[in-house]
């Protein structure tokens, strides 16, 4: 039997760096399915290879040959299950920058101000709006679903959108950087069976667009005229002010390379509503 002191007298710098990696990969991976229906299947797959090796132990033929086979048809499945897991996680790698160079723009402030100022303001009037901010996915089909407008950011442009009874009000407003690509965006509707009956069609869409990419979304309710924020498949109602300024500084960098990083995004929500 091996002796622990010796491995670790033997262990050398390469096998220290080959640990780290394994570690930081498996951490990742971790982050990114927590709170999400994988994090469940995961913990059911770990019950079956725990049942397969006891009945294995125990000699339980039946049980065993038929916990195996189990297991060897629910990789195909776990494939199809775990597909949108699985494409957000090949997104994020795909979004992993080595260097990030992007720079704070002095018209951000304005931008964020505009945004602020249009939202709150339909708040108070109790009109329903739905403001989708592009990242690095792109979301050009769901752009091509409404009508181009690739105009300005202010606050006129996008409450006059919102106006009930006009061409546009119903869809959802498309942001990219410093232009509204598209208004009147048709939005696929969350697939989430748990989510709360008593959200309608424009939070569905919200929660979404943000679970097939990393969008990230503001909807405006009509009926109560709070502001929510959905994120990575999360609604997060009724935000304060500071937190939705501290969201859009996010979405447009201004804040460090740090505390935009996908895992830290729970922080900015802390004091918002999570509806499941």
């Amino acid at each position: 039997m091996w002796n622990l002191k010796d491995v670790i007298l033997n262990i050398g710098i390469f096998d220290i760096l080959d640990i780290t990696i394994v570690a930081y990969i498996f951490y990742k991976l971790y982050m990114l399915i927590k709170e999400t229906r994988a994090e469940q299947l995961i913990k059911g797959i770990i019950v079956l290879l725990v049942a397969t090796k006891a009945s294995e132990l125990l000699q339980f033929h039946v049980v065993n040959w038929i916990l195996r086979n189990t297991m060897t048809v629910g990789l195909i499945a776990l494939l199809i299950v775990f597909q949108p897991e699985l494409r957000r996680a090949l997104e994020y790698i795909g979004r992993t920058k080595l260097l990030d160079i992007s720079s704070y723009d002095e018209e951000v402030d304005d931008i964020i101000d505009e945004i602020i100022e249009a939202l709150f303001s339909l708040s108070r009037q109790k009109i329903g709006a739905l403001i989708v901010f592009e990242k690095e996915t792109g979301i050009n089909d769901i752009v091509q679903t409404g009508t181009r407008i690739n105009g300005k950011i202010t606050r006129q442009l996008l409450i006059n959108i919102f106006i009930p009874n006009t061409p546009l009000h119903d869809g959802a407003v498309i942001i990219k950087e410093n232009r509204i690509k598209a208004a009147g965006c048709f939005l696929p509707l969350s697939e989430n069976k748990y989510l709360s009956k008593e959200l309608g069609t424009r939070h569905r869409s919200a929660i979404g667009i943000s679970e097939n990419s990393d969008a990230i979304s503001l909807t405006v309710s009509e009926e109560t005229g709070q502001i929510s924020i959905a994120d990575n498949g999360k609604l997060y109602k009724d935000v304060s002010k500071g937190y939705i300024k501290n969201t859009l500084e996010k979405i447009y960098n201004k804040k460090d390379k740090e505390s935009k990083n996908i895992f830290n995004k729970g922080n900015i929500f802390s004091k918002g509503r999570f509806f499941k």
